[in-house]
């Protein structure tokens, strides 16, 4: 059975709302006062805006105006698979704030969500106040250097037609990275069936693959190079990264490369936990959100 978006609109201290930016429909998870500090969610592969449950209600009593969005191809947005990148996911965001009346705002991403947060001021400087990128070193330095055995085998895995689609959709995929890549696995693993179903959306899991194709194909071609050398080129924004101590993903020794491509951005190690950092330890990423974001004029 073919799941539907309405798995997607789940409730809380929250309202949903689709908005059109950059050509195409993205959905919302939005609370807090109209007017105050933007600051704009991005979740990572295999989850949806639901990763960010425990900070969304934190953030907004705090005083801010917190979007959870769903990234092209994930939740209720478009799922056009063609041109998937970085690069447009930047752009979605710059329309996404636009679309809510915001000159700018705070672009906080986890895993590919931060990928993306880390790529703003390349694309879109002007909406981004600050960035906080949550387990995932910034995209050159991981370009720059080797990547974990196990990491740069799964993306090799994607890379196939059909069959990494055919495991989520199909298979156990979604529970087995969930399980694999966390360090507390229950609050992450609880969720896999329905992470599970969403990536069963029609087109979800092409699009989950396409991001990360994206990512490998594209060093060898001209949208590649240019990403790289707008990378270079970028100012760098007041930035912090929060990163497990456990993470299988992306291990604590690769963010000390960070200092060659981003000198300023503040560290912080979350003790006990892997990758999947806003499930596995909520209270510490909030902690850190709201103290980055009282220092922060955004």
């Amino acid at each position: 059975m073919v799941a539907d978006s309405s798995c997607v609109l789940l409730p809380g201290p929250w309202k949903h709302r689709t908005v059109t930016a950059n050509g195409s429909r993205f959905h919302l998870a939005e609370a807090g006062p109209d007017g105050a500090p933007l600051v704009v969610l991005l979740h990572d592969y295999p989850e949806f805006w639901w990763a960010w449950r425990n900070q969304i209600p934190a953030l907004a009593e705090a005083g801010y105006r917190v979007v959870a969005m769903d990234l092209r191809g994930f939740g209720a947005s478009d799922k056009s698979p063609r041109n998937i990148a970085t690069p447009r996911s930047c752009f979605d965001v710059a329309g996404v704030i636009s679309s809510l009346g915001h000159s700018g705002g705070t672009i906080v991403g986890h895993g590919l969500g931060a990928q993306v947060a880390w790529s703003m001021t390349a694309f879109t400087p002007e909406v981004t106040t600050a960035v906080v990128a949550v387990s995932s070193p910034h995209p050159l330095a991981l370009r720059r250097h080797r990547l974990p055995v196990g990491t740069a085998a799964w993306l090799q895995w994607v890379q196939a037609p059909w069959f990494p689609e055919r495991s989520l959709t199909h298979g156990d995929g979604v529970r087995q990275f969930l399980q694999a890549c966390s360090h507390v696995h229950e609050p992450v693993v609880e969720q896999a069936e329905l992470y599970a179903e969403v990536m069963r959306l029609p087109f979800a899991a092409h699009c989950a693959m396409e991001h990360f194709r994206w990512q490998v194909r594209s060093g060898a071609r001209n949208d590649g190079r240019a990403y790289v050398r707008r990378l270079q080129h970028a100012p760098e924004p007041r930035t912090l990264v929060l990163y497990g101590e456990h993470d299988r993903i992306f291990p604590p020794s690769l963010y000390r490369f960070d200092a060659e491509v981003a000198p300023r951005a503040e560290h912080l190690q979350v003790p006990g936990a892997g990758h999947f950092l806003p499930e596995e330890a909520p209270d510490a990423v909030t902690a850190a959100l709201l103290e980055f974001l009282s220092g922060n004029a955004a």
